[in-house]
């Protein structure tokens, strides 16, 4: 038993062989040149002996090496997550290391290793090590991590010890919380207007009344109280207070035209990554965010709360939320809403209308929900279009490329346009940048007082 265990630990690394290749050419010349062959012997038996102390050194102990991964029970879709390796090493000299961890398949990462010397450490012997490295997913789900694989260099680095450490770890990616709590950190430090966020000064006020105040210079004479002023004598202002617990709810298309990739990452998890980031700044305003997320045959809706377990639940519910290939059912969406939310909501959808076509498909839908609800309708600009746009043509062949790419570019302005002509706010936004851009336009619109 203990031979097949040795069998199947034990590798001869690459300078055994090499080894090997040159004392058969020493046999060969040995053979026409009988000097050499007693030094060619020579070398077979002092081989030998140095595969034979790597194996004892390696094998003297059953377990001499533990190496554990540390990563955390939840990644953050498209973002890096670091995960650890900690090696403990009981060996009484140095040795060469080469980590084989087996990466979830999605990652698609078949040449994965991490190398490191190990030297003892005090009296025990016994040295520890840690090793750090980072994944970013691209798509949302359950990554299976494999075994850690162990490969030890013997001290003449001759052999090699396979150790393997069965420790399959699963791992759930969930929307981009890692950008949720940097969010959250720019916000508490000041800095949001480094990620082009800022709050706009509110002129006006909204129509919730909060107290009645003698006048002091600055104050609008449009609040002036004119009851409250002729009971007193003096002039008194009425003063709003910004109104909250607004219903906000975010749509998102799961549709085809959502299947879109952009630097790894669909549409879909862009847009779900921002719902999410947009909530938490919702719920921080003090007002009610929730989730419709709708294809083909389903609507599912989470209702706005403004609880503080809200943000799990929305987390939660996009967790689990997948593209489509049929093309989404806008009707059987503007029906859903018009049954299930009754109270005026701000409703963001997230879809991608990339030609005037599609969008006058679904243009009457988009107006139904615009006559009882605020809507905003968010879509992506084609980056890699516009980089075509901006290049210079040269030949009649770049000219017909870039005329094609203009026209993409301008069909949007007019899908915009279209949209603003029924009173439907358009958002024009490119990946990399929508959360930045969708805070913005809700805090533009809660200091207009739109909502």
């Amino acid at each position: 038993m203990w031979l097949k265990k040795l069998y199947a630990a034990l590798f001869f690394r690459n300078r055994f062989y090499l080894a090997v290749g040159v004392i058969i050419v020493l046999l060969i010349i040995g053979f026409f040149v009988p000097p050499v062959f007693p030094f060619a012997k020579g070398l077979i038996w002092f081989l030998l002996a140095a595969v034979l102390l790597d194996i004892a050194f390696l094998f003297s102990s059953r377990k001499p090496f533990h190496a554990a991964r540390i990563a955390s029970e939840r990644f953050s879709n498209g973002d890096e997550n670091k995960v650890t390796i900690q090696l403990t090493s009981a060996y009484p000299l140095p040795v060469n290391v080469t980590v084989i961890d087996e990466l979830p398949y999605q990652f698609q990462q078949r040449d994965f290793k991490l190398k490191v010397r190990i030297k003892p450490v005090g009296k025990p012997n016994v040295a520890k090590e840690v090793l750090d490295y980072t994944l970013r997913p691209t798509e949302r789900g359950v990554y299976e991590f494999g075994a850690i694989n162990v490969f030890i260099d013997g001290y003449m680095g001759l052999a090699r010890r396979r150790m393997v450490f069965e420790k399959e770890q699963p791992v759930k990616v969930y929307p981009a919380f890692q950008q949720l709590r940097s969010y959250e950190l720019f916000a508490v430090d000041n800095k949001l207007d480094e990620h082009g966020m800022h709050s706009r000064r509110v002129i006006g006020h909204s129509m919730e009344f909060d107290h009645i105040k003698e006048y002091a210079q600055g104050d609008d004479v449009r609040s002036i109280n004119w009851k409250a002023t002729a009971r007193r004598g003096n002039l008194m202002v009425n003063n709003f207070m910004e109104e909250k617990a607004q219903q906000i709810y975010c749509l998102i298309d799961k549709g085809r035209s959502m299947k879109m990739p952009f630097d790894g990452l669909t549409l879909l998890d862009y847009a779900i990554n921002s719902s999410l980031i947009f909530s938490k700044v919702a719920l921080n305003k003090g007002d009610k965010a929730g989730i419709v997320a709708f294809a083909e045959q389903k609507v599912d809706i989470l209702p706005a709360d403004s609880k503080k377990v809200q943000l799990n639940k929305i987390l939660e519910m996009l967790y689990a939320q997948q593209t489509q290939w049929q093309e989404s059912d806008y009707e059987r969406l503007a029906v859903t809403l018009r049954t299930s939310i009754s109270q005026r909501s701000l409703f963001i959808l997230f879809t991608n209308f990339e030609s005037l076509s599609n969008l006058e498909r679904q243009l009457p839908y988009l107006r139904r929900l615009a006559r009882y609800h605020l809507l905003l309708v968010v879509f992506f600009e084609n980056t890699e279009i516009h980089k075509l746009t901006a290049n210079e043509a040269f030949s009649i062949e770049e000219i017909y490329t870039q005329i094609i790419a203009q026209k993409f570019t301008h069909e949007k302005k007019v899908i915009a346009r279209e949209l603003s002509k029924y009173g439907i706010m358009p958002l024009i936004s490119t990946p990399a940048n929508l959360t930045v851009d969708l805070v913005n336009k809700y805090l533009e619109l809660k200091s207009r007082m739109i909502i």
